[in-house]
């Protein structure tokens, strides 16, 4: 199941997974006047790993949830940039670019054999305002775009849906792609939630009309970021 779901993330993460770094020594929980504007250190690596759903903890996975760790810098193969680079900021979200730290994980369901994913990431103060601004950006005018992925060439259309209600700000959106060995379109839906300097992106994997990823996950996830931040 989980390489079935990592060659779909490595499909359409054209530009790669983002550079990160552990942060310095001593770096920790963030501190600010409000839940929403924390100021001070990002999230690290191993706090974002923490904050991550265990075992057990969603009922509706089999198997092991593995929250893996972005690959180093140059270590991946890489692609040429996608025909519209407007379009860019929908590929960043879910690779954490940018980010001062991110993860990833892994969600194989009893119900959906093709599985979803998630991507936690830490910015420095400002940062996650900035990249969920270019997104919001993006989704206005970005409506379909082409690419290269590790099962070769590929075009994607672009649609928006209207977000769950979470965190500091969110957005929604699938993306289609024509399958021509497929009775169906691939379809994948993209979650994205700001909250404070965090950034969380969903994905859950479907064809035909598409499936949608758990809005009490969403939720759960959403607001374990919001508690870490917290002065």
């Amino acid at each position: 199941m989980v390489p079935a779901v990592t060659a779909v993330i490595g499909l359409l993460l054209t530009s790669g997974c983002a550079s990160t770094q552990e942060p310095k020594a001593g770096a920790g929980t963030p501190s600010g006047t409000s839940p929403t504007e924390p100021a001070g250190t990002p999230l690290t690596m191993a706090q974002l790993k923490t904050l991550a759903f265990k075992i057990g903890e969603v009922p509706q996975v089999r198997g092991p949830m593995a929250v893996q760790e972005p690959m180093p810098k140059g270590s991946g193969r890489t692609f040429p940039p996608i025909s519209d680079s407007s379009c860019e900021p929908l590929l960043d979200a879910r690779s954490g670019e940018g980010s001062f730290a991110h993860v990833f994980q892994i969600f194989n369901w009893k119900k959906n054999i093709m599985g979803g994913s998630s991507t936690l990431a830490s910015y420095e103060v400002g940062g996650a305002e900035q990249r969920f601004a270019a997104l919001k950006q993006a989704l206005a005018t970005c409506r379909s775009y082409e690419g290269e992925g590790y099962v070769g060439k590929f075009k994607v259309t672009v649609k928006t849906e209207a977000p769950p209600q979470v965190g500091d700000e969110a957005v929604a959106f699938r993306e289609i792609i024509p399958g021509p060995e497929q009775p169906q379109d691939r379809n994948e839906q993209f979650i994205v939630v700001r909250t404070g300097n965090a950034i969380a992106t969903f994905s859950e994997l479907g064809f035909g009309s598409g499936l949608s990823f758990p809005t009490e996950l969403v939720s759960r996830q959403v607001e374990r970021l919001r508690i870490a931040q917290r002065p």
